[in-house]
């Protein structure tokens, strides 16, 4: 067991069709090795070695080559549980509880509840609708099939095990398979839980489906771990509500302007110096 090596958990669109799962871990883990590598150098620790990268992929266990997701910004094209979990996101991005013509939001067509957000956000709407095309079909394919979301967090787990980390590192959806593996399977002495631009605290959808369920509008701490720091960028429209610790027991949050544009990639979030800082004192 060793102290120089940390297990990192991916979002969406990680999924390489035609690679071994081995072959694609191995794939996140180099490229994120690198990113890291900045992110150290702009916390100006470049003098201290990154940790060791192990990826835990699952990104297979929600994809096929069956699959028949939607393309670009064709939000009409997403099942019916999929536009309920958009409805739920834009609710909690700022959608008011009503618009302003008095015609409830579940009546109006997602496309037009979309785009009446984007406008008030001052964003064109095919840029949310892209989004969103291409966050929450594995979303709400993870929480709607037990089989794989109970794979998915068994991915998690083993890979911890076997890399003997005691430091995991878990973006976007990666952090609800965390969160949840951490519950589900025994996994002693994890020492820090660095979670970026998680939706774990996205009501509805999200916070309301965890396992095990939220009590008293709360979610558990995951059994045995000593610490949970949480990083959100303000315009990160993933991270929904971004102050995790409104809902669950984290001991430090922060928030910092990570990137212009591609503000909630896994890439932008490693590149930051403040996923370094966090780091560093438990990867000696």
């Amino acid at each position: 067991m060793t102290r120089h090596d940390v297990v990192i958990v991916h979002g969406v669109q990680n999924w390489m069709p035609g690679a071994l799962p081995a072959e694609a871990a191995a794939a996140l883990a180099d490229g994120w090795s690198a990113r890291l590598a900045a992110g150290y150098a702009a916390a100006g620790l470049g003098h201290v070695p990154p940790p060791r990268v192990h990826a835990a992929y699952y990104a297979d266990l929600l994809n096929n080559a069956e699959s028949q997701a939607p393309q670009d910004d064709d939000v009409d094209g997403l099942g019916p549980g999929t536009q309920a979990l958009l409805l739920d996101w834009l609710r909690a991005t700022g959608l008011p509880p009503e618009p302003d013509d008095g015609q409830a939001w579940g009546t109006m067509p997602v496309r037009q509840a979309l785009s009446w957000f984007a406008s008030r956000r001052g964003m064109p709407s095919k840029v949310l609708a892209r989004i969103a095309v291409a966050l929450l079909p594995e979303v709400y394919t993870y929480l709607t099939s037990p089989k794989r979301r109970a794979a998915a967090r068994e991915v998690v787990a083993d890979t911890v095990r076997a890399s003997g980390a005691r430091v995991i590192v878990a973006h976007s959806l990666g952090s609800v398979v965390t969160y949840e593996a951490l519950h589900a399977h025994e996994l002693p002495g994890v020492e820090l839980l660095v979670t970026l631009g998680s939706p774990l605290g996205l009501p509805g959808a999200v916070f309301d489906a965890l396992e095990p369920a939220p009590a008293g509008g709360r979610g558990s701490r995951p059994p045995g771990l000593a610490r949970w720091v949480n990083i959100a960028d303000p315009g990160d429209l993933v991270a929904v509500p971004r102050r995790l610790g409104d809902r669950f027991a984290v001991d430090s949050h922060h928030e910092a302007h990570i990137a212009a544009v591609d503000f909630h990639t896994m890439g932008s979030y490693l590149n930051c110096g403040l996923t370094a800082t966090a780091l560093a004192p438990y990867l000696s």
